[in-house]
């Protein structure tokens, strides 16, 4: 072993040490960010190589939550924003790799978690989309406690837009004026119509590569979340940055409370 893994591995065991007893996330949203940026990096010619690196190591991340009792994680993967505004390559590249890596990989029978889906899924490659349905449709039974989201064709404000004409359709239909639902409607009544509805709001948002925004990512239910940057792209996340992220959480969460 390098000196430098030796370093790494002693301090991610101080860090898992001090963790103990302390509080912890029961949801983590991850925005998986800088793929191109980190293949660049690594000298490789194509940049998009750094999508399927991105995509294998997501499942990297599941299990390192899962080992420390993350029981519920949102996957980032693309907002609607990314589908429409990139290169039609990049996207189509993007694409394979969510359905050769990702959804394949959460369908195995191997693995625990059970998987949800968030997002405009009719923009995506008709093929994309159904490996993705089978992951969902596969895994439903599997017990709960280890439960992912992929956040896909999704925007916040998208996601608020179709929740608040699900409410106005739900009542018309039921016979409602516009005056009746204005007078009536909650937040509950919003959530219950998001794309993550009856899943848990997040309380961790961990961003990579040195970006400082949510890039409309959960924008209804990161309200009381904490929010971590990382610097570090993507797919060289490791252990120890997500560990430095729980301390990160526990220590703000104890000045809470």
């Amino acid at each position: 072993m390098r000196p430098a893994d030796a370093l790494r591995l002693l301090a991610e065991r101080r860090l898992e040490a001090w963790l103990r007893g302390r509080p912890r996330p029961r949801h983590v949203g991850l925005v998986m960010d800088g793929n191109r940026r980190w293949a660049r990096g690594m000298g490789f010619a194509d940049a998009g190589i750094g999508h399927r690196y991105g995509a294998a190591h997501a499942g990297r991340v599941l299990g390192w939550c899962r080992d420390l009792g993350i029981a519920q994680v949102t996957l980032f993967v693309a907002s609607t924003d990314n589908i429409v505004s990139r290169e039609s390559a990049e996207i189509d590249h993007l694409m394979r790799m969510v359905e050769e890596v990702t959804a394949r990989e959460l369908a195995d029978p191997a693995s625990p978690w059970r998987v949800h889906l968030a997002g405009r899924l009719d923009m995506l490659p008709a093929s994309c989309a159904r490996a993705l349905k089978e992951a969902e449709e596969l895994t439903r039974d599997r017990p709960p406690g280890a439960d992912v989201t992929v956040a896909i064709g999704y925007g916040g404000r998208d996601e608020i837009v179709d929740a608040v004409r699900s409410l106005l359709s739900d009542a018309a239909r039921a016979g409602e004026s516009l005056h009746d639902v204005a007078a009536r409607v909650t937040d509950r009544d919003i959530a219950a119509r998001l794309y993550t509805a009856g899943t848990p709001d997040p309380d961790l948002v961990i961003r990579t590569s040195g970006e400082r925004r949510l890039s409309g990512f959960l924008l209804w239910q990161s309200t009381h979340a904490e929010l971590q940057f990382c610097d570090t792209y993507w797919p060289g996340f490791r252990r120890i940055d997500l560990l430095r992220a729980l301390r990160a959480y526990a220590l703000r969460r104890s000045r809470v409370s």
